[in-house]
């Protein structure tokens, strides 16, 4: 499972040298919000996406593998999946979200269908 905590190599080896916090964040299906944070260690990096008003002001953690590209001049990574997905994901944790634990559980969620097959779409 280390493969969905680890970015995909034509998207990290580009823009390993980038600060992506603040960045817009685009579903397959529209913008959820904006990168508060991103990891990059290796097969366990990760990016908390802020959602603002979308989901009542949630944060939700996104394994690296759902980032499919990185616009530098845009501001924008693009993630392969639909906002429904990221929407039913499990709940946001401060406090235990670099936890093993939690981290199992979202990636049970993220790793439990393949891109596109999963609630709310296909893409």
């Amino acid at each position: 499972m280390s493969e969905l905590w680890t970015y995909r190599a034509d998207v990290y080896d580009v823009n390993k040298s980038l600060d992506i916090a603040g960045y817009h964040v685009e579903a397959t299906d529209g913008k959820i919000g904006s990168v508060d944070e991103a990891t990059y260690d290796v097969g366990e990096s990760y990016i908390v996406v802020d959602t603002g008003p979308w989901i009542f002001g949630k944060k939700v953690l996104l394994p690296a593998s759902t980032v499919t590209r990185i616009d530098p001049q845009e501001g924008k990574i693009y993630v392969a999946r639909t906002k429904d997905e990221i929407k039913h994901a499990p709940e946001f944790d401060e406090a235990t979200f670099k936890e093993p634990t939690y981290r199992d559980t979202v990636g049970e969620y993220y790793g439990r269908f393949p891109f596109g097959a999963g609630p709310g779409g296909t893409y």
